[in-house]
């Protein structure tokens, strides 16, 4: 994405974007981690903090705001409408506030929940 100030142009890649997405909707409470699901076995599995960008996906929009999609694995017991509207807004707020960017939407996909 690319915003332009009057000082000049600033580049923000989508990597920007999924890694503070990630951290911000993995510091919530009830959320182990990302999730990806596999295209060989179809399964899905956590990823290691290096690699949870992964479980993230930027659209950009017309207007100059992004939307994004999240996939996550959460602790077994959680309430998921709480988990994911402390994620929305975390997000929207992490982002916003990291890049000057406005987030458009926030979507949250509990792919599985994890016992112990």
């Amino acid at each position: 994405m690319k915003l332009h100030t009057e000082k000049g142009a600033i580049t923000i890649s989508s990597e920007v974007f999924t890694n503070i997405t990630g951290a911000a909707a993995t510091n919530c409470y009830g959320v182990k981690g990302m999730a990806i699901r596999s295209a060989t076995d179809g399964l899905v599995h956590l990823l290691r903090l290096e690699s949870m960008s992964k479980g993230v996906k930027v659209a950009y929009n017309e207007d100059g705001t992004i939307s994004l999609e999240l996939h996550i694995i959460v602790d077994n017991g959680v309430n998921l409408m709480a988990v994911s509207r402390a994620i929305m807004s975390e997000v929207k707020y992490m982002v916003s506030r990291a890049t000057g960017v406005e987030v458009k939407s926030v979507d949250v996909f509990v792919d599985s929940m994890v016992i112990g």
